[in-house]
């Protein structure tokens, strides 16, 4: 039995003029969950992540907290769904037939719960058999890439290992979607609730893989509590 977890990035600059990197907030994060993963005698085989800053960043800083080097695997296959790309394309769409989203595209997405509801709509009708615009990656194409490159990981690393990927919140829940035999509208419930640098555990036999438990923060919470910290975050 080999073992996958699956680790949110840091909390990102939402509303800064560079989204893709990290607060200060979310580089603190990253530490904690390096240091959370060398306590519990957690040691990578090989860790992955996608392209994108806030997930290479994330893994950088975790991973200086492990006792040995690991190799750092970049496949962009691993980034986060395209939610800027969906906003020009589908939004328009989307506020056609939904008067709550209209209204909140009218005042200005300033908040980050307005803009998550926002995402919500968009993403829903993303993945629903409605939407074929031509201009987006569709979510056949992202969620198969998203299978292929786990099988692919499973398939490399083989046995007995144990294997980091730190990507974001979009694929995490896709890919735990797809762990458990959902449909791509029943995916977005693991999406909206997932904690920066929470942890998701699969195991993984061959090709068999089981989830054992997802976004687990605790570890944020117990030590937050102990130095006084607010470490959790959800953008």
């Amino acid at each position: 039995m080999a073992t996958i977890y699956l680790i949110r990035h840091g909390q990102a600059s939402f509303g800064a003029a560079d989204y893709d990197k990290l607060s200060e907030l979310g580089c603190r994060q990253a530490q904690v969950v390096g240091d959370y993963l060398r306590d519990c005698d957690i040691s990578f085989d090989a860790v992955y992540s996608g392209d994108l800053l806030r997930q290479r960043e994330t893994a950088r800083l975790a991973i200086a907290s492990q006792p040995e080097d690991v190799i750092h695997h970049i496949d962009p296959r691993f980034n986060e769904i395209r939610n800027d790309e969906q906003l020009k394309y589908l939004l328009p769409e989307v506020v056609k037939s939904n008067l709550e989203i209209q209204a909140l595209v009218e005042r200005g997405l300033s908040s980050s719960k307005d803009y998550q509801k926002v995402i919500d709509a968009v993403f829903n009708y993303w993945v629903s058999p409605r939407c074929d615009d031509s201009r987006i990656q569709s979510w056949a194409d992202y969620s198969s890439g998203t299978r292929q490159a786990m099988l692919e990981l499973m398939q490399s690393e083989g046995g007995g290992k144990t294997v980091g990927i730190f990507t974001s919140g979009g694929t995490i829940a896709t890919i735990v979607g797809q762990v458990l035999g959902l449909t791509g509208e029943q995916t977005y419930q693991f999406y909206e609730p997932m904690f920066n640098c929470s942890v998701s555990q699969l195991f993984y036999s061959g090709t068999r893989v089981s989830l054992s438990y997802f976004n687990d923060r605790s570890f944020l919470q117990v030590l937050g509590t102990r130095q006084s910290e607010n470490l959790l975050s959800y953008r």
